[in-house]
């Protein structure tokens, strides 16, 4: 799944129409990424560079991304030395996965200077760095010191160096004997593996690509490859260098069947047959925004909730380890009535008994066949004495049964609720959605005051739909969304859904009363199942009824409902479903 150096090189010529434009803003939505706007005559465009560990890459975005309410210091950096430079040049050193993008720009001395910000798309390796004509790096994305890397610094002062680099083939230029015996170098290596090792900037899905439609699907070594096998692999590279040169590649996503991303490539992909689904783009950059629009999400979602999500799972932990605790205890309360039996036979026999005696053998009363049991006494105590201590046990186990039966339902409930944030939190898109559970939980007492900062964020208003029939769908962002448009905004004739037996959103269909069509409760369930814990799962039960049959029980936490009367659908979840649907 590496964008590699053709790759590279195609989104390169895509970036051809951007040269001589000005940039007109720069943002860094997360800490590994950045989105620089570069205006030309024909309108302006938005560039993506991300430098994150598995999703490196620089491409052209429409994606709307929501940017930090206080800017990085190194997106003012990046401000200060490029806002309103003109892009000179785009420049790729053979297939090597990094492209320098050169700016003419205005230094405080008002005086014009060359820029050159590059890109390395290496993997975890990846980084974005600017520096002088001279070299000289001014900063980069990510500083890397000599605790972390003796072969190369890149820290501000320091003089650029390109990262080390391997000697391979070019595939437009190379010859097929000087690929052959460059492969053959590698004899007992598997042919796919042998050809990266011999060809600069591809990814291992071509290789594998390339040996699948030389060896017509088998799998052979470096030292099989002759013969028609050969001329095969390299008829397959002449095809693509020509679609490189004319500008006819296919650009493909490879997805699951249940609709996971898996890779991509800028060629057609039939290696896996049946197993996977294809999907083709326009252009390089149509597909990586596809590709990595909903993973990137979750990421910057996850960095900038990283102490809510921290705090979540701590607490759930902590709340299950004493419930369970608390289950330990609540076994050791079953054995109470033993006690107050003893209580009684100690009681009922104390004419027999004496102050010294080990223990009390008498008749069991309570059991119809009368046998004699044997009751352990204490030596310093009086028989009475050792039945009120007995009695005192028996009350003790009594009173803690009843406490504990309620402290294991709080905490089950507290469990649910914990769960049902941590969902909403795994689902929130904005800045906006994560204020609004920081503050749900700083009134629910999880969150510190200190720890809770501004005046309180404004109310968002539920995600809303259209079914295919017209009816209007609400959707609840978090728990207090979901209480608020289930028992204030909703009608008691409107429609009610929620997954079964799992965490989700409150769904609510708007039908005065009326039964919707059976197309519309299925997408309504559908969204159901998509805003809830069961979004991957492959089929998801959903509970629907209508407002007047739920109630919320009084003290129960925000979100948690009761309902009756109710029917169960059962969904697949689907997000394009969901997305086409969404107003």
């Amino acid at each position: 799944m590496a964008l590699d150096g053709i790759y590279l090189s195609l989104l390169r010529k895509e970036f051809d129409p951007l040269i001589d434009g000005r940039v007109d803003k720069i943002h860094q939505p997360s800490r590994e990424e950045l989105i620089m706007t570069i205006r030309t005559k024909e309108g302006a465009q938005k560039l993506m560079f991300s430098t994150g560990a598995g999703s490196a890459r620089v491409h052209i975005t429409t994606a709307d991304i929501e940017n930090p309410k206080t800017p990085p210091m190194f997106c003012m950096l990046m401000r200060k030395h490029l806002a309103g430079g003109r892009l000179t040049a785009i420049r790729q050193d053979g297939f090597e996965r990094i492209l320098f993008f050169d700016f003419e720009a205005t230094n405080e001395m008002g005086d014009r200077v060359n820029l050159t910000l590059a890109a390395e798309i290496m993997g975890r390796r990846s980084n974005l760095i600017l520096y002088r004509e001279d070299g000289r790096i001014i900063d980069s994305i990510k500083r890397v010191g000599q605790e972390m890397s003796s072969v190369r610094m890149v820290l501000p002062g320091a003089q650029y160096t390109l990262p080390p680099r391997e000697q391979r083939l070019n595939l437009m230029e190379c010859t097929k004997e000087e690929l052959l015996a460059k492969i053959a170098e590698n004899p007992t290596a598997e042919l796919s593996k042998a050809i990266m090792k011999t060809l600069e900037g591809i990814s291992p899905v071509f290789a594998r690509e390339a040996v699948f439609f030389a060896a017509r699907g088998a799998e052979i070594t470096a030292e099989q490859l002759s013969g028609d096998t050969a001329d095969r692999l390299w008829f397959y590279f002449s095809k693509v260098r020509d679609s490189i040169n004319d500008g006819t590649n296919v650009y493909t996503v490879l997805k699951t069947k249940e609709g996971n991303l898996k890779d991509f490539c800028f060629c057609d992909i039939t290696q896996y047959g049946a197993l996977m689904v294809t999907k083709s783009f326009e252009s390089p950059s149509v597909l990586l925004d596809y590709f990595y629009a909903e993973r990137d999400s979750l990421s910057r979602i996850k960095q900038k909730a990283n102490d809510l999500f921290k705090l979540l799972i701590n607490t759930s932990e902590r709340t299950q380890r004493r419930v369970q605790n608390q289950r330990e205890e609540l076994k050791e309360c079953k054995d109470r009535e033993k006690y107050r039996i003893y209580g009684d036979l100690i009681t009922s026999n104390l004419y027999a008994l004496e102050k010294g005696m080990a223990y009390a053998e008498v008749q069991d009363f309570y059991d119809e066949n009368c046998p004699t049991v044997k009751i352990p006494l204490d030596k310093r105590l009086t028989p009475t004495q050792n039945a009120q201590k007995y009695y005192k046990e028996y009350r003790k186990l009594d009173t803690a049964e009843k406490k504990l039966t309620v402290l294991i339902a709080e905490g089950e409930q507290e469990v649910k609720y914990l769960d049902s944030v941590f969902d909403s939190l795994t689902r929130a898109q904005t800045e906006g959605d994560i204020a609004e559970l920081r503050e749900e939980l700083f009134q629910e007492g999880y969150v510190k005051r200190s720890k809770f900062k501004g005046k309180p964020p404004k109310a968002l208003p539920p995600i809303r739909y259209r079914s295919s029939d017209g009816y209007e769908i609400r959707v609840g962002r978090n728990n207090k969304q979901n209480d608020r448009l289930t028992c204030k905004e909703a009608e008691k004739t409107d429609l009610w859904l929620h997954v079964k037996d799992i965490t989700g959103s409150h769904v609510i269909v708007t039908c005065d009363g009326e039964m919707p069509p059976d197309r519309t409760i299925e997408e309504a369930a559908i969204i159901a199942a998509c805003n809830s814990k069961g979004r991957n799962s492959s089929r998801v039960d959903v509970d629907y009824t209508f407002i007047r049959n739920v109630k919320k029980p009084n003290g129960s936490k925000p979100g948690m409902v009761i309902f009756t009367n109710n029917y169960t659908i059962t969904v697949k979840p689907d997000t394009e479903l969901e997305e086409k649907l969404r107003v």
